[in-house]
């Protein structure tokens, strides 16, 4: 399996659709890469030489992309950024409810998990 900037990407697979394993780097920018790149489209991750992985890793270091590790952490940061302000939005992620408007009555069960049975419970008699 070829390793780029600290990710394994599936061998099998053609490089645009490898390349989205590397978090931050999606369709439109898999494909720029590949083009830039001058790669065959149909060409599999397993068969690129370390020229041309090289090659990849320049690209993306060029266009100053933030990713992997460095965009989780950013990522991250606006979320505890939206939390320590105690807006609206940073305490619909601390509750962890939906967000961005959604109704909460019904549905919302991505965000709020599986359903948990809220009722009354017999207490045990101890003799």
């Amino acid at each position: 399996m070829p390793r780029l900037l600290g990710v394994e990407i599936p061998a099998k697979k053609k490089v645009a659709f490898s390349l989205r394993y590397i978090f931050g780097i999606g369709p439109q920018r898999a494909d720029q890469v590949v083009a830039e790149a001058g790669l065959d489209a149909n060409m599999r991750a397993q068969d690129l030489s370390e020229e041309q992985l090289n090659k990849i890793l320049h690209i993306i270091t060029e266009h100053k992309w933030v990713v992997e590790g460095d965009l989780r952490r950013e990522l991250a940061g606006n979320l505890k950024r939206l939390q320590a302000i105690n807006c609206y939005r940073g305490v619909r992620h601390r509750k962890g409810l939906p967000v961005r408007g959604q109704r909460t009555s019904t549905n919302a069960r991505t965000r709020k998990g599986p359903r948990r049975t809220v009722g009354v419970t017999k207490a045990v008699e101890t003799k």
